[in-house]
């Protein structure tokens, strides 16, 4: 399913003393079947940006193509809208209120028309694509750790069968371990389901080992649009708007300055670890 954004403005408070361009002239295509990370430091825009992608928010001006129709036209047609494009929130474990787990995930399908039986069934498959166990399906959300939390909080918008998933920096507040784990489990849904996906972040790294392509927002506008390579290959721009490239980014440059010959366009740990061990297995 592509998205298709022209000249996109959103004004906060407009007409007050409070106004505030969020959004400047945004022009973007995503393709279908994409992971899209987007980028930013806090204010810049990106997620006003996604909020509109499931009419969260409305432009000021500009135009919004899912599959070829204008999101904005038919107020009617919001519902649908919404089923084809789901947005986990940050930290969306803080929205679960259902006395189950396997109700909260439940309560999307059935409250846009799906039958108890067929809502049962997009709950039990979610849930599993999710990670999480069947013996956990009657607790209470309340009694899970803070990643499996995180993990029915996306069970729940995957029940809805969206075609395009929005995460808005899924991986905050987690420990070292929950982190590795929900990205690892983003990776394998995106694989198994085969829908476009968008990744709010501010880590790098979390972008870095996802991501086929970036955007960075800067001040409301579009800076760049690039694979993760030639993203990050431009750490000097990216510096200069607060973000920085992958910390493995900067420990392969200075390994080149002393010398060794290391391949561009080198910004996750496991390339890193790849290149290296290449290296010195010729030196042997």
């Amino acid at each position: 399913m592509s998205i298709e954004i022209k000249d996109l403005c959103h004004i906060y408070s407009a007409g007050t003393v409070f106004e505030h361009n969020a959004l400047r002239n945004v022009n973007l295509t995503i393709c279908d079947g994409e992971f899209v990370g987007i980028i930013g430091h806090t204010g810049s825009g990106k997620s006003t940006l996604v909020q509109h992608l499931n009419v969260l928010l409305k432009p000021t001006s500009g135009t919004i193509f899912i599959d070829g129709d204008d999101i904005n036209a038919d107020k009617s047609k919001l519902k649908s809208v919404r089923a084809k494009v789901g947005l986990v929130f940050q930290y969306p474990e803080h929205q679960l209120f259902e006395t189950t787990v396997f109700k909260d995930v439940m309560f999307g399908p059935i409250n846009t028309g799906a039958t108890k039986a067929e809502a049962e069934k997009r709950a039990h498959e979610s849930l599993l694509l999710a990670g999480i166990n069947e013996v956990d399906f009657e607790k209470s959300p309340f009694e899970l750790s803070g990643g499996q939390k995180r993990r029915v909080a996306i069970a729940g918008v995957l029940a809805m069968h969206p075609k395009i998933l929005i995460l808005d920096e899924p991986a905050a507040g987690l420990d070292p371990r929950g982190r590795d784990d929900i990205l690892l489990r983003i990776k394998q849904m995106r694989e198994e389901l085969k829908i476009t996906v968008i990744m709010v972040s501010h880590s790098m790294e979390d972008i870095a080992k996802l991501a086929e392509r970036i955007i960075v927002m800067s001040c409301g506008e579009m800076l760049m649009d690039g694979t993760p390579a030639e993203i990050f290959e431009k750490a000097d721009i990216l510096e200069e708007v607060g973000l920085a490239a992958p910390q493995i980014t900067y420990l392969m440059k200075e390994l080149e300055k002393q010398g060794l010959k290391i391949p561009q366009g080198i910004y996750t740990t496991k390339k890193a670890a790849d290149v290296i061990y290449e290296i010195y297995s010729k030196k042997e």
